[in-house]
Parts: structure tokens; sequence; C-alpha cells
């Protein structure tokens, strides 16, 4: 199925990790390897015409997916990618009305295969954006327990993300380790639980899944800093802490973060959890 990915993502941290809610993954189908005039199948048509769509959501050119999808549509009025797809177009252009429109579309891409995890996943993508955060987690729930979805690790992260939102920690917490067992690669759970593990009192185990984070991402900013500081401050290793601190002041010295750590040196003995 062609997949959702291309879609700008949503609610994106102030930083470097990857951004809150992440669409379905998979491959761009190649449009130049597909002729939707030369497909004779109107279901194959249609996906060939939703792949085009797809390349022309991910160079910005919105009016010709429209124009590509409305065809992969009237080829076939059943296909659930084209209108995934649809959705996911509508959602990236981003007004109101087009906004509302989106819903639609991902809902009858449900209604067509009630158990497809990439429409459950770009569905809740579509939820947490509203801030629906109840339905989305539903969606996300689905996606992320349907295995050999390839999407599957992300939709786990984007469960993980949305409980944290409704204060769910316990739920969070397993939704993101079971999304670090999808794969391993995966950033986001990696800080996320560092985080949740410095506040349970679990220092080692945060600093462990923090210097993996580190190693993957290359250059901090400033939460990433931050993080390493108040996990370092929970260890004792006071002159990480300094280190930390010397480069949140030199590269984000305007920052919340620098600010914060700023007011806690002015006040001995405030936790800094």
């Amino acid at each position: 199925m062609v997949t959702g990915a291309i879609l700008t993502l949503l609610t994106a941290c102030q930083s470097n990790r990857t951004p809150m809610f992440v669409p379905a993954n998979g491959s761009y189908v190649n449009s130049a390897a597909s002729k939707p005039s030369i497909v004779k199948d109107p279901a194959q048509a249609a996906h060939a015409r939703t792949a085009i769509a797809a390349e022309y959501i991910r160079k910005g050119e919105l009016d010709a997916a429209k124009r590509s999808l409305e065809a992969a549509l009237e080829s076939d009025s059943r296909s659930v990618e084209a209108y995934i797809m649809m959705g996911v177009l509508l959602q990236t252009e981003g007004s109101e009305v087009n906004l509302r429109k989106a819903e639609s579309y991902f809902k009858k891409a449900i209604s067509l295969k009630p158990d497809d995890a990439q429409a459950h996943n770009n569905y809740g993508v579509y939820l947490a954006f509203l801030k629906r955060y109840p339905e989305a987690i539903g969606h996300f729930s689905i996606a992320g327990s349907t295995l050999g979805y390839e999407g599957r690790a992300n939709a786990l992260e984007n469960l993980g993300r949305t409980l944290l939102l409704v204060k769910d920690v316990p739920r969070a917490t397993t939704a993101f380790e079971q999304a670090l067992n999808a794969n391993r690669d995966l950033i986001v759970p990696r800080f996320e639980l560092a985080d949740i593990f410095l506040k349970q009192g679990r220092a080692a185990q945060a600093d462990a899944l923090y210097q993996d984070y580190i190693t993957m991402i290359g250059q901090p900013d400033a939460a990433s800093l931050w993080l390493g500081m108040r996990i370092a401050h929970a260890l004792h290793q006071e002159e990480r802490v300094t280190q930390y601190a010397d480069q949140l002041q030199q590269h984000f010295p305007n920052s919340d973060e620098f600010s914060r750590y700023t007011q806690l040196k002015q006040a001995p003995g405030t936790p800094w959890i």
C-alpha cells in the first residue's frame, strides 16, 4: 500500500528529535514506473494514480495530487489507499474547510477495510492534531497491535506520546517499550523512557537510554541537554552537569531549559526532576 509518510509531521517538538506524531511508514512508489494510462485493471490504475499523488504531495504540488487522487477514485471507488491519501492531502493543505473534509476520507477508508492499520494510524495522527486524544489513542492502539504492519513501531510511538498528553504514564511506558521492541532504531521512545525512568528514580536505566539517544541524534538540542543534566545530577555526576550546562549556555542561552537551570542554581535544594 502507498504510504502516508509524506504527510508533514505533526505537532513537532522544539528540537531535532523525531516529531510527535508519525504517519504510516513505507516506501514511496516510483511514479515513473507507474503508467495509469495503460493500466486496464481499475484497482491497479487507482494504485498507480495514488502513488503519483504521494509523490506530488511530497513535492508540495497539492493541486496535481488532488487531480491524481480524483482520477484514482474514478478508477476504483473502493480504493482504501486513495481515500487515506486524500485525507492526508487535505490535512496537509491545512485550511479549516479541508481539515473538516479530511475526516470523511479517513472514515471511509476504515469503513471499507476496518482492520487497515495504516488507515487507523493516519486517522489517529489527524485526531491527535485536533487534540481529540482519547479517539486518537483508540486508533493508534489498533494500528500498534497489528502484527506485520510496517508502521507498527511508529503507531506505538504515536500511542505513547498521546498517552503522555493525557498523563497516562504507565500505558505510555508500555507503548514506548513495545515501540522499541518493534524497531530498535526509534529515537523518541528512548528520550521519553529516559525522562519517565528518571522521574521514577531509575536514573541508571534512564542514563543508558539517554546515552543511546545522544549517539543516535548527534547534535543535542536544549531539551536533550536539559534531560542529560537532570540525569547527571541524579547520579551525582556534577562534572557532566557542568559540561551539559556549558553547551546549553553556548548554544541555547535564551531557552526555557537554560532559564530553568539558572533558577535552580539560585535555589539550592530545589528538586531537578
